[in-house]
């Protein structure tokens, strides 16, 4: 049994003008003040003396690591990401940004926005571009019905309102 795993498939380009800011004050955050905090409290730990058995040394060590993973990631990604805040030019139609509300197969209301990869936050209803539900939706108008196979099986949902801009 190898550790290989196939790589990820590469996440669409997109993101919204708030979740673009919200990265970048992610990124601020991280490298500005939380690393400069977690260097201070690695050179005290160090300075105690043996550092293998010192658990604030060895835990700061890791903290230090994890920060600098997401700095990397985030240093790497906002540049590549391409801010979308324009309605498209049929706003009747499902395209990045829209917020939808969807009747399933029981009848049952669901919002959701359609954001980047980066976004995603399935409590508030943001599902990424890449997904199926998002990738079976785009395009589409109200009145629609389109079959989804989600991870639960295959969905029948009716498209009942497209919507752009702020929160409804």
């Amino acid at each position: 049994m190898s550790r290989y795993r196939e790589p990820q498939p590469k996440s669409s380009p997109y993101i919204t003008a708030e979740g673009a800011a919200r990265l970048k004050a992610e990124y601020d955050q991280l490298w500005r003040v939380r690393r400069p905090e977690v260097v201070r409290a690695l050179s005290a730990a160090a300075a105690e003396g043996d550092r293998s058995e010192n658990a604030e040394y060895i835990y700061r060590k890791k903290e230090l690591r994890e920060i600098d993973r997401r700095v990397h990631y985030l240093q790497m990604r906002i540049p590549d990401l391409k801010v979308v805040d324009a309605a498209p030019g049929d706003p009747s139609k499902v395209f990045f940004g829209a917020w939808i509300d969807v009747a399933d197969d029981a009848g049952v209301e669901h919002r959701y926005r359609i954001v980047g990869a980066d976004e995603i936050d399935p409590p508030r209803g943001y599902i990424s571009i890449d997904s199926p539900l998002a990738r079976a939706l785009l395009k589409r108008s109200e009145g629609d019905v389109v079959k989804v196979a989600l991870p639960g099986g295959e969905s029948e949902l009716e498209l009942l309102a497209v919507r752009y801009g702020a929160s409804p």
